[in-house]
């Protein structure tokens, strides 16, 4: 699975000559860069393990490297230094500081599923993002981004009520990020929903973020599906542990 392109390699790893002769030939210009010999001093061999054991990167083994992920990628569009395919490329090696290096980037996925739809082996690209993003905050790389914390409070409320109400999710999110509940763009948004719902919706919807309903007969649906969700979070974190048994895991509420 070698990398071809030169934008992949690190500036630093990289040496030029402006004016070269070996034995007698001038190789000066694009023939006399080479790249630097370098020992890889943080190798993971069981990089691609922790990372497939998480939700969405369980086939990350297939990819053979054809780069469809990245060619159809929306984000590579704009920001070329978006690349999936180099970075299962590093998973699969071993490299995890290269990997780590890019931590800023790979966030950025926004789940268009394009490069799913593109992928001549399923190996579901965009899951294997979302779960090198999760793989990252795991082991402390990455401080928890506010999609993380919208998705934990989003499953928290199905786990515990079978429902979700939107105001609730907002609001616990808000909570978790430290953002303030009178925004000027939520307060303008709810004037014009109210604006257009019955009176019965709005105190159906003002008594549901009060009093927090459950599904009927919800009890033993949480109580599995809390344990299941516990069992899980723990694999994953067995998983993850691996090579970094002194990292600091961050526990969903």
């Amino acid at each position: 699975m070698p990398i071809h392109e030169k934008n992949l390699i690190r500036p630093e790893n990289l040496s030029t000559h402006d004016n070269l002769v070996i034995d007698g030939v001038d190789v000066s210009g694009d023939w006399s860069t080479f790249i630097k010999t370098r020992v890889v001093a943080d190798y993971n061999e069981n990089l691609q393990e922790e990372i497939g054991s998480l939700p969405g990167a369980e086939y990350i083994h297939r990819c053979w490297q054809c780069g469809s992920c990245t060619n159809s990628c929306t984000v590579n569009a704009i920001e070329p230094d978006f690349n999936p395919r180099h970075w299962i490329y590093l998973i699969r090696m071993g490299f995890e500081s290269e990997l780590v290096r890019d931590k800023d980037l790979i966030w950025k996925c926004v789940s268009c599923n394009k490069c799913t739809y593109a992928c001549p082996r399923d190996v579901v690209p965009e899951g294997v993002m979302k779960a090198t993003a999760h793989w990252l905050e795991l082991k402390g790389y990455l401080d928890r981004t506010p999609s993380t914390e919208f998705d934990e409070e989003f499953a928290n409320q199905v786990i515990r009520t079978g429902k979700i109400e939107d105001g609730r999710v907002m609001m616990g999110f808000f909570k978790r990020t430290g953002q303030p509940l009178m925004q000027p763009w939520l307060i303008a948004f709810v004037k014009k929903m109210f604006a257009g719902l019955p009176l019965g919706w709005m105190m159906k919807m003002g008594f549901a973020t009060v009093i927090h309903p459950r599904t009927k007969g919800w009890g033993p649906a949480h109580a599995a599906i809390a344990e299941y969700a516990k069992e899980q979070e723990e694999k994953h974190i067995a998983a993850v542990r691996g090579s970094h048994p002194e990292a600091a895991f961050h526990t969903a509420d």
